[in-house]
């Protein structure tokens, strides 16, 4: 873009990825509207900012009203507002209606708003299990969840809203991410973050199905700073973008890492039931994003993993404390989950 956006809008920027490219973007001197409606997202992670610079409304991305406001003067706007895969599995049509609707809403609400560039921040969800790998862009797009087909369904919009419309919008998928603040709790918490904090209070590491299936880990610095740059790119504009680190790890081999870097070689790992509509592989190849965006990943898996264990113990909360806030099967319904 020719000039310095004044004003970004980030939806779901006091979550764990949103709140990191929150971080990046006031770094760079930007004034950024944080929109969420702190349900997963939590206000002491922008509390490290100044104030002036960021401000968090408390919004629910379904309050047309409110956003139509916040969107006034506004030049960029990244979307990661969502409720994620194992809510879902609980909750498939509010999962449908914040991720799907929602994201129609909102770029209808940015083109009148004469937004200059709408971010769309996806999943690689939408592939469901990888029947090549690398993956590129280019690889059919199955969701095995609602979670992913709402996902699906938001990109289909981003994509349609340029094609229909000329309005500039880009499209990125990143794979799994980690790294502070990342989500332990409820139905938003993460393999990574239980991993780490089980094993360091002493409690096996609970591997659904055999452990075999894989994922591409991106530190979370790496994948904001994919984010961000897609909205500053030119070249971006229509294109769908792959962001992950190029590297396949399996669950089982993800645990064992965790336990060197932990230096915990008494640690134990568990086998439970698979959990519904896994992703048996995912592995990205993110050469587009490189090209266009220059982007390269700088933090590999076990340098992330351990400034993710220095960040829990700089944190000062017991470990025992934040396990309480864990739910072994988060997919299912509260009253019913383990």
């Amino acid at each position: 873009m020719s000039t310095t956006p004044e004003r970004v809008l980030v939806t779901g920027g006091a979550g764990f990825i949103g709140s990191e490219l929150v971080t990046q973007l006031a770094a760079r001197g930007y004034i950024v509207t944080v929109v969420d409606n702190l349900v997963n997202g939590k206000q002491a992670n922008l509390a490290h900012l100044d104030p002036a610079q960021v401000q968090l409304a408390t919004v629910d991305i379904r309050d047309r009203a409110a956003l139509t406001a916040l969107l006034s003067g506004v030049t960029i706007v990244y979307h990661l507002a969502c409720l994620g895969v194992r809510h879902s599995l609980h909750d498939p049509f509010e999962n449908h209606d914040v991720n799907a609707t929602g994201t129609l809403n909102l770029l209808e609400m940015a083109r009148n708003a004469a937004v200059a560039r709408f971010v769309y921040v996806s999943s690689s969800e939408v592939y469901g299990t990888g029947r090549w790998a690398p993956m590129t862009e280019e690889h059919p797009t199955y969701p095995l969840t609602v979670y992913g087909g709402g996902k699906l369904a938001g990109e289909c919009y981003a994509r349609a809203y340029y094609a229909s419309f000329n309005y500039p919008t880009v499209v990125v998928r990143p794979f799994n991410s980690f790294g502070p603040r990342s989500h332990h709790e409820g139905d938003s918490g993460e393999v990574i973050p239980k991993f780490m904090l089980r094993s360091m209070a002493g409690k096996p590491m609970v591997v659904f199905g055999d452990g075999t299936q894989t994922r591409d880990f991106t530190y979370v610095a790496d994948t904001a700073r994919g984010i961000l740059l897609a909205g500053l790119s030119d070249g971006a504009v229509g294109k769908t973008l792959n962001l992950g680190q190029g590297r396949e790890i399996t669950i089982n081999e993800l645990a064992e890492t965790i336990a060197q870097v932990l230096n915990r070689p008494d640690a134990t790992i568990v086998h439970d039931e698979p959990r519904p509509g896994d992703v048996l592989r995912l592995y990205a190849d993110s050469s587009q994003a490189h090209a266009i965006l220059n982007f390269a990943p700088t933090v590999s898996l076990r340098e992330g993993l351990q400034k993710l264990h220095a960040w829990y113990l700089e944190r000062g909360v017991a470990v025992e404390d934040l396990l309480a806030e864990e739910r072994v099967h988060n997919w299912k319904v509260e009253g019913n989950a383990a």
